[in-house]
């Protein structure tokens, strides 16, 4: 192989790269989960092989990163519409500090121990485990807190003389997701459809196939984004 035919190689290497990264989204480079870590490593190992191996035609090598590029997008849609394969492809927030609990078994389940979770907390400026109400171990590996109410920064809102109404659930709560109800999620919050079907209404949504997102909040308010929502 000549210097002339490497640097074609590499220069044609980079230009499909940055259009297949782009054609991919922004979501393989920014969230980085099982599945865009796997995909990641092959379209580098492919790109490597396209620029150095003397044994692969260019054509092949093309074809090759065109495939694979194809596979993932492919993947990708079917994740967005799809709950279950979203579930077994990038699996699932795991709940590791509830009601400013440890969650040992959740720890174990995402092979988390307890110095990689304090320096996590450190980052978010945590240093204690007792400022933490809930921490969610994200499909991308990071760490989402909700601190507890006494340990928040004072805001305006806070120097309200009537005395806050107390919330009735800990945490929003995702029950309608792409015209899709979460069952699981309204039993844990001891609700049901009927319950849902008529906030809804009072909301004058007469579908859940209209409703692209819903979220119970803490105070018991149903916030939703519809299907058809124009772009502003």
């Amino acid at each position: 192989m000549n210097i002339l035919e490497i640097v074609i190689r590499v220069a044609i290497s980079f230009l499909v790269l940055l259009v297949l990264t782009r054609i991919m989204g922004r979501k393989e480079i920014s969230q980085m989960t099982f599945f865009n870590f796997v995909s990641a490593i092959t379209i580098g190992t492919l790109s490597g092989a396209l620029v150095t191996d003397q044994t692969l035609s260019m054509g092949n090598g093309l074809i090759a990163l065109l495939a694979w590029s194809i596979f993932t997008i492919t993947i990708g849609l079917m994740t967005i519409k799809s709950k279950k394969t979203r579930q077994i492809i990038d699996g699932e927030p795991v709940i590791v500090i509830k009601n400013g609990k440890i969650m040992e078994d959740a720890l174990r389940k995402v092979r988390l121990d307890m110095d990689s979770l304090t320096a996590s907390l450190r980052e978010k400026d945590i240093f204690s485990l007792m400022d933490v109400e809930y921490a969610i171990f994200e499909t991308d590996g990071k760490l989402s807190i909700m601190k507890k109410e006494n340990k928040l920064p004072l805001t305006k809102s806070d120097m309200n003389i009537d005395k806050p109404k107390k919330d009735l659930f800990p945490l929003a709560t995702g029950v309608i997701v792409d015209g899709v109800i979460n069952t699981n999620n309204l039993a844990k919050l001891n609700l049901d459809r009927k319950w849902l079907y008529e906030k809804l209404q009072q909301l004058d949504v007469q579908s859940i196939s209209e409703v692209f997102y819903a979220e119970i909040q803490k105070n018991g308010q149903l916030f939703i984004d519809t299907k058809n929502d124009a772009i502003q």
